[in-house]
């Protein structure tokens, strides 16, 4: 009899939807005949065979059968995603599709095969994929294309989307255990009058009648309440990658299994036990999810202050409400009270009370008036203002904050391997030591219930979520927690460096002084009776403090400055006029070949002595004039290296400054160890070598000559005042300007990875003391799963404390 092909089913090759045989797509590939669904299957299928990533259809587990969303992106949808930072391009967007790890692993690869791709990661919990490409070499359409191409249709990510996705689970968490605990508590008491009945005797109808309605009660707790850690125990056992879940639900359905078998046999059942594991380890899920969920919405009212549109300021005076994604650098904004900023930018026009405690911590309302920064996500209180916008939506503060959350959360600390390795091997053992148990018991001729009950409490108790909850919870708690005083941890990985920190490191100006030098004498030597505004006109360029301070105490008209130069530690250089214009160390005019008059230097050296920085001006290679300038500690500075002396830490002070300032300001902070005179690349060594010797270093600065420094170091800490290369170069940011903030941080992150051991030991230690009672049978299985949750809660409220510290 032949079948007929209008009946006949076959199953997607790649998808696994059923369809019927007059209606599949075939091919023949490497000989063998393949059907598929429809053409987008097909094509995705040959693209994986193509790329020898056929690994992904052996890789793939819970893979519900179900054609693809193929669809053609616009790539319009996503132009305010993509951030450009040099030559690089990155975009963050959501993935419908995503059912499993094989499908993180398939678009990882195909994606990053892409010429000019320089990475693609896929966050499975978020759906969330965060690409990364050079523009000269691939364009967005081909690699938004290739996503739907492969199935998985992307979407503009935003951070809503990722909430959503931790409030639908913890809503189906809670429904679960809802349903869990209610039938729970009805087989209870059902339950009490079997064991009652059990030492004082009960009817055989009556016996039975309650086992089958326990039976009735414990099956919606265990099959309903208990279906995640079955499909996630399932997708392990495909992959070949087991987890906590397989431990689970091995206990609990042993003992709903040998229940069911015990009604028909005559014995004791003990559906009580399967049903109270279930629900048990469901109200611990319920908590963590409730967590993840308040950490993760924290992050996403930060990334909701930041408005979707601004009152564009047309040419004619006219305003207009436009999305910000169109709003260009260069282009005026109008802010009224009441507002929030929409973008970075500076005053032009107007004065308001501007509250910037979202970003600072502060309080207190800032002035701005015309000159003064403004950023998107403070609101504007009193006033109307019009900024002239700087950057676009994508580069403010605001959406650089949340994008360095955002990575600080992914990263790992090297603390978090060690539990990580303990995981790989935990539950095989476990697996393994209740198979052991098992046998043991029965070998010791024990009840056959005794030696099942023995094992199931084996598999119950071993807790590896402790000990996976132990890192990743409490930095997330300790970070936040930093993070709402004004200090931005860029990772994980750098908290704990803070934490073994043996070396402080500080840079002078702008980080131990306030920054504002202000200008005490000015000596002019003949050459030009207005070389301050020459000079004044050429640091007007600068963004060292320095130079801020000499551009400022000239109110006249600034001259035409060509071939500016920045010349990091030495200072700058520029034509005037066509003339050649030095401003900057002595070091800079000898570098140059020009020499400096004995009665100048005899000057300088009288200035340094009393505390002042010193800067050399000369014109076509003869020194113009001295410039000096006293810059005073900050109001902090004693108080954090009080703070951060009493925690044992060894001090020094770096500064390209003279040994004359560099003496003087580190004597009044009673720093002893200090090197002067220093370029970039200079403390950048000073570092190495700090690091060679086995310190772990901590550098603070501000400036483009700390960049490097910043870089080399363990830690590197700016300030919110940092130029934008300091910034981009340092792991951890203070935004408000605080120097105390510093022995803040170093607290909670010695507190945070004080709590982590203290986590570890707890989860080490409940295991190696709770597996071997169950093992000697001195642990009941409800038990058992009571203290298995009650040890991951134990981990939360520790980590939690780091809140109120």
């Amino acid at each position: 009899m032949i079948d007929d092909p209008k009946t006949v089913t076959v199953r997607c090759q790649h998808c696994l939807q059923e369809v019927t045989g007059n209606s599949a797509f075939t091919t023949i590939i490497e000989g063998q005949t393949r059907s598929f669904c429809c053409h987008g299957c097909l094509g995705v299928y040959e693209l994986v065979h193509s790329q020898s990533l056929e690994a992904f259809y052996n890789k793939r587990s819970d893979w519900k059968p179900g054609r693809p969303a193929f669809v053609k992106v616009d790539p319009a949808d996503f132009t305010g995603q993509v951030s450009t930072d040099g030559r690089t391009s990155r975009i963050d967007v959501v993935l419908s599709g995503i059912r499993c790890a094989s499908c993180v692993w398939l678009v990882e690869k195909v994606i990053g095969r892409l010429e000019g791709v320089n990475s693609a990661q896929v966050n499975p919990a978020t759906r969330r994929a965060l690409i990364e490409w050079r523009p000269e070499a691939v364009g967005l359409d081909q690699i938004l294309q290739t996503l739907s191409d492969i199935g998985y249709s992307p979407r503009p990510g935003n951070h809503s989307e990722s909430i959503e996705i931790s409030k639908e689970e913890k809503r189906d968490l809670l429904l679960r255990f809802g349903t869990a605990g209610f039938f729970s508590m009805q087989l209870m008491l059902f339950t009490t009058a079997l064991y009652a009945g059990f030492f004082q005797g009960m009817e055989s109808r009556y016996r039975l009648a309650f086992q089958l309605i326990s039976w009735a009660l414990a099956t919606p707790v265990l099959f309903y309440g208990g279906f995640p850690f079955m499909a996630s125990a399932l997708r392990s056992l495909r992959s070949r990658a087991l987890n906590m879940d397989v431990l689970v639900s091995l206990g609990a359905l042993s003992a709903y299994g040998y229940s069911v078998a015990t009604i028909f046999t005559g014995g004791e059942v003990f559906f009580d036990t399967s049903a109270m594991i279930v629900t048990f380890i469901l109200l611990g899920r319920l908590i963590e999810a409730g967590s993840r969920l308040k950490a993760g919405s924290a992050l996403t009212a930060l990334a909701e202050l930041q408005p979707g549109e601004a009152m564009l300021v047309g040419q004619t005076g006219e305003t207009i409400l436009v999305p910000i994604e169109r709003i260009r650098s260069g282009e005026v904004i109008e802010v009224i009270p009441g507002d929030r900023l929409p973008l970075d930018g500076k005053v032009i026009e107007g004065s308001a009370e501007v509250d910037e405690s979202m970003l600072t911590g502060e309080s207190a309302p800032v002035l701005k008036t015309p000159g003064c920064e403004v950023f998107a996500g403070t609101s504007s209180l009193t006033g109307r203002l019009l900024i002239r916008v700087e950057g676009d939506a994508k580069n403010t503060m605001l959406a650089q904050i949340v994008r360095t959350v955002e990575d600080a959360q992914a990263r790992k600390a090297p603390i978090q391997g060690v539990a990580d390795k303990t995981a790989a091997f935990f539950v095989p053992a476990t697996l393994l030591l209740a198979l052991a148990t098992f046998t043991w018991w029965m070998v010791a001729k024990a009840a056959p219930v005794t030696a099942i009950m023995n094992a199931v409490s084996v598999l119950v108790i071993a807790c590896p979520c402790a000990l996976g909850l132990a890192t990743p919870l409490a930095i997330l708690v300790g970070t936040t927690a930093v993070g709402k005083k004004g200090v931005l941890v860029k990772g994980g990985d750098i908290f704990e460096s803070i934490s073994k920190t043996t070396t402080v490191v500080l840079d002078k100006t702008g980080t131990l002084t306030r920054g504002k030098p202000s200008i005490t004498d000015c000596i002019e030597y003949g050459l030009s009776d207005r070389f301050i505004q020459h000079c004044a006109s050429l640091e007007a360029w600068s963004e060292h403090p320095v130079g801020k301070a000499v551009a400022a105490s000239w109110k006249g008209v600034r001259l035409d400055v060509e071939a500016f130069r920045s010349i990091p530690g030495l200072g700058v250089s520029g034509l005037i006029g066509g003339e050649a214009w030095y401003a900057g160390s002595s070091a800079l005019l000898e570098r140059e070949g020009i020499t400096i008059d004995p009665d100048c230097l005899r000057q300088a050296e009288r200035l340094q002595k009393e505390g002042k920085t010193t800067v050399f001006v000369s014109c076509s290679g003869r020194v113009a004039g001295l410039i000096g300038l006293i810059d005073d500690l900050r109001d902090e500075a004693l108080e954090m290296i009080a703070s951060l002396r009493a925690s044992g830490l060894r001090l020094m002070m770096l500064t390209g400054d003279n040994e004359g300032v560099a003496r003087y300001i580190a004597a009044k902070c009673g720093i002893n160890e200090v090197q002067a005179g220093l370029s970039p690349i200079g403390k950048a060594n000073a570092v190495r070598k700090l690091k060679v010797a086995g310190d772990t270093v901590m550098m603070v600065g501000d400036g483009i000559n700390d960049a490097p420094a910043l870089t080399g170091a363990d830690i590197g800490i700016t300030l919110g005042s940092a130029t934008g290369i300091a910034l981009e170069s340092a792991g951890v940011a203070i935004l408000n300007d605080d120097l105390r903030l510093i022995g803040t941080l170093f607290g909670h992150s010695r507190k945070c990875f004080s709590i982590i051991r203290q986590n570890l030991a707890w989860a080490f230690g409940y295991n190696m003391v709770a597996i071997p009672l169950a093992v000697s049978g001195l642990l009941h299985p409800i038990v058992s799963a009571l203290l298995m949750a009650s040890s991951s809660l134990v981990v939360v409220g520790n980590s939690l404390r780091l809140r109120t510290y």
